[in-house]
């Protein structure tokens, strides 16, 4: 999946407000990601090679902020079941599983 650069645009804002509600720190989500903090940038800005990473993220991010009992902000292109879409490697996403190294 290809996104245009609106979406991309959009998705790095909805990525960094979920970050932000999350209340967590970089090293935090790096950490219990088991990533470098130069993967969590890259996937922040969406320079991450893999597909299935800024879903783990995304899902990641999303489950910190309903913990912390806020409501996430939604997304707007990376929605949907992930199960569905053929190109995603949804066991890989369900058990957080990033990509080695760091792109």
């Amino acid at each position: 999946m290809s996104l245009n650069p609106q979406q991309m645009k959009n998705t790095r804002n909805e990525l960094q407000q979920n970050f932000e509600l999350s209340g967590l720190t970089k090293e935090q989500v790096a950490s219990d990601l088991q990533i470098s903090l130069t993967k969590l940038d890259h996937l922040f800005t969406l320079t991450q090679s893999s597909l299935n990473d800024p879903w783990i993220l995304r899902n990641y991010l999303t489950e910190k902020v309903e913990d912390a009992g806020k409501q996430p902000v939604p997304f707007t292109a990376l929605v949907g079941d992930w199960h569905q879409y053929w190109f995603l490697d949804s066991q890989l996403i369900d058990a957080r599983k990033m990509s080695a190294g760091d792109n």
